[in-house]
């Protein structure tokens, strides 16, 4: 079992940034690769972005690439959603995940264990 809390959440302005932390708690955090995904109101839960175990590889959703940066600090047990250039339609809840499968992945299905979530408001 894998405990995650997400903490960083807010409102912000449009063009401005925020930085989202995922705390793990239970299992080792290095044995899981580590995902981000949100959910707006009305819409699915989508993929933003991912990273393997040990940092060296990260994905992202074409949405956020260049704006989002996704890191993790094993030690901490921690991982981190930098994102700056918000936009209007970045306003979800925030949610971070861990998994099991060989690397990183952008499937939902994929990821065992997930936090509550976070809410970012970005006004425009």
């Amino acid at each position: 079992q894998v405990q995650l809390v997400e903490s960083g959440g807010g409102l912000v302005q449009a063009g401005g940034s925020l930085r989202l932390s995922c705390a793990a708690s239970g299992r080792t955090f290095s044995s899981y690769n580590m995902g981000w995904f949100r959910q707006a109101p009305g819409k699915e839960r989508e993929f933003v972005g991912a990273i393997s175990r040990t940092g060296g590889v990260t994905n992202y959703a074409d949405s956020v690439k260049g704006r989002f940066t996704i890191s993790r600090d094993n030690a901490k047990s921690t991982a981190y959603l930098q994102m700056s250039s918000l936009k209007f339609e970045d306003t979800a809840v925030y949610y971070c995940a861990v998994g099991s499968t060989p690397g990183p992945t952008q499937w939902i299905r994929d990821y065992n264990y997930w936090g509550q979530g976070t809410q970012i408001t970005v006004s425009s």
